[in-house]
């Protein structure tokens, strides 16, 4: 096989098959349906589960527990972290939580939790906090801002669709 063999027979934009025009064109008569059946008929349709009779997937898999679509998803970042991504007097917002790679993927709200020790003053928005993350911020010299999430379910359900 040579090099410029590789893509040969492989067409971009093929050509759709033109059935029902004729015997010569290979596709007449029944235009590929077959002989008979709902399958030949017109406006036939079938569910997108169907698994030709057998027990489909979805009712196969074993299903466990409850999954509320409604939840609000949650993304935790500790203190520790921020104390080493941060210089001291800088200010925690979700953007730079993001710049700085330490807020990824798609979340609702953010918790700022309190493992670790906080060195610097640092100014930090967040949806929520522990307590515990509350008291180090407050004792290091900082400033807790808490946001107020402005997603509605409807617009969270529509983000976990794409996100699929």
């Amino acid at each position: 096989m040579n090099l410029n063999d590789v893509h040969q027979g492989i067409l971009k934009k093929r050509k759709r098959k033109r059935i029902g025009r004729g015997p010569g064109s290979g596709h007449g008569k029944t235009s590929g349906r077959g002989h008979k059946g709902h399958k030949s008929r017109s406006g036939y349709s079938r569910k997108p589960t169907f698994q030709g009779g057998a027990m489909p997937m979805f009712r196969r898999v074993p299903k466990r527990g409850f999954n509320n679509r409604w939840a609000v998803t949650v993304f935790a970042v500790n203190i520790s972290r921020l104390n080493d991504a941060f210089e001291d007097g800088a200010e925690v917002t979700l953007e730079a939580l993001a710049a700085k790679d330490l807020a990824k993927g798609t979340f609702d709200e953010v918790k700022i939790l309190g493992d670790g020790e906080l060195t610097k003053k640092l100014t930090v928005s967040a949806h929520r906090f522990s307590k515990s993350a509350e008291e180090k911020i407050t004792a290091a010299g900082g400033t807790v801002v808490k946001l107020v999430s402005k997603r509605t379910p409807q617009e969270r359900v529509a983000a976990l669709k794409t996100a699929k």
